[in-house]
C-alpha cells in the first residue's frame, strides 16, 4: 500500500487543527507548520483542496485561520484523503490493466483490489475526533455497509458473483 505525504500531512494538519483550536478560535497555517514540521507553503495547497471540500473554513485578518468546518467527530479520514486527492494504491495496475503484466491483468490484482476497498472502509470509519482522543479500536469501530465500497461495473458484479 502507498499513502503519500499528501494524505499523511492533510490528516496531521486536520488532528492539529482540532486540538489546537475551537469553535471560535482560527488556528494559523504557521502555527501547523511548526507543530507538524511540514512547510508552510505545501500547507497552503492542502488547505485550499480541504476547503474546497467544506472540511475547513478560512477567518481573514488578524487572529484569522482555519476552524474546522463540521464537528471533528463528522470529519472521517477518508474524506480528508479524498479531499486531499490522495489516492490509496494497493495495485500497481491503471483501470485494471495497465501496469500489470504486459497489458494483461494480473494474478493478484482482485486481492489488491479488495484490500483498498477494505482500506477506505476502515478509514471511513475512523473520525478525526477519534484519531484526537487516541480511540481508534478496531473492537468498537462501526463500519459502513459493505456495499458503499463494492464495485458497480457489470464484470465487477459478475466477477463477485462468481466468488459468492
Amino acid at each position: 500500500m502507498r499513502l503519500t505525504s499528501k494524505g499523511r500531512y492533510g490528516v496531521s494538519a486536520m488532528v492539529d487543527l482540532q486540538k489546537n483550536g475551537d469553535d471560535y478560535t482560527p488556528v494559523t497555517l504557521a502555527t501547523i507548520s511548526e507543530r507538524q514540521f511540514i512547510s508552510l507553503s505545501y500547507l497552503e495547497q492542502l488547505f485550499r483542496s480541504l476547503r474546497s471540500a467544506g472540511l475547513v473554513k478560512s477567518v481573514r485578518g488578524p487572529g484569522g485561520g482555519y476552524l474546522l468546518a463540521k464537528d471533528a467527530t463528522e470529519i472521517t479520514i477518508a474524506d480528508i484523503i479524498r479531499a486531499v486527492n490522495e489516492p490509496i494504491r494497493t495495485t500497481l495496475c491503471e483501470n485494471a490493466v495497465r501496469g500489470c503484466h504486459r497489458g494483461k491483468r494480473c494474478d493478484t490484482h482482485q486481492l489488491w483490489s479488495a484490500m483498498g476497498q477494505y482500506i477506505y472502509r476502515f478509514l471511513d470509519a475512523v473520525t478525526v475526533d477519534m484519531v484526537c482522543r487516541g480511540d481508534v479500536n478496531l473492537d468498537t469501530m462501526e463500519f459502513k455497509p459493505i456495499e458503499n465500497y463494492l464495485p458497480t461495473t457489470d464484470v465487477a458484479i459478475e466477477n463477485i458473483a462468481k466468488v459468492s
